[in-house]
């Protein structure tokens, strides 16, 4: 129940942050690709608030916790280096982000502005992660003879 309360606490508080900054808002994340238009540079800021936290934050935490405080150990990626599959993921991403306006970390806040386009994005998002499972279980299974 810890872990669930805490979960809940920790995304409203993500969902407030990108409320507050106006990134929920996919006309204000357009505006930051238009660099020759209406650029509006203010995500720089959000993200660079946001680097700075993380850079900050991870290195208290793991110089002063073996664990997490609601689970044994860490769960961190072993993996370390850039294949294919991580680009493809990322062009994709940033693709879908520009057309879009939406990433997941600001379509799930967006909801609450009851906003038409919000849940037409969720859907194709979703539907997306299930075709993408889909071509790559195609692919890591062994061909029978």
């Amino acid at each position: 129940m810890n872990k669930l309360v805490s979960a809940f606490l920790i995304g409203g508080l993500f969902g407030l942050g990108i409320a507050v900054s106006g990134m929920a808002n996919p006309a204000k994340i357009g505006n930051f690709f238009d660099v020759f238009g209406t650029w509006d540079p203010s995500l720089v800021f959000v993200m660079g608030g946001g680097l700075i936290t993380a850079f900050i934050g991870y290195r208290i935490i793991f110089r002063t916790r073996s664990a997490p405080v609601l689970e044994s150990s860490f769960a961190l990626p072993t993996r370390r280096d850039i294949d294919a599959e991580l680009v493809g993921g990322a062009a994709v991403f940033g693709i879908g982000w520009g057309i879009a306006g939406f990433c997941p970390g600001g379509a799930i806040p967006a909801l609450g502005l009851m906003r038409a386009e919000t849940p037409i994005f969720l859907a194709a998002m979703i539907a997306g992660i299930i075709i993408a499972r889909l071509i790559k279980s195609n692919m890591t299974r062994p061909v029978e003879a």
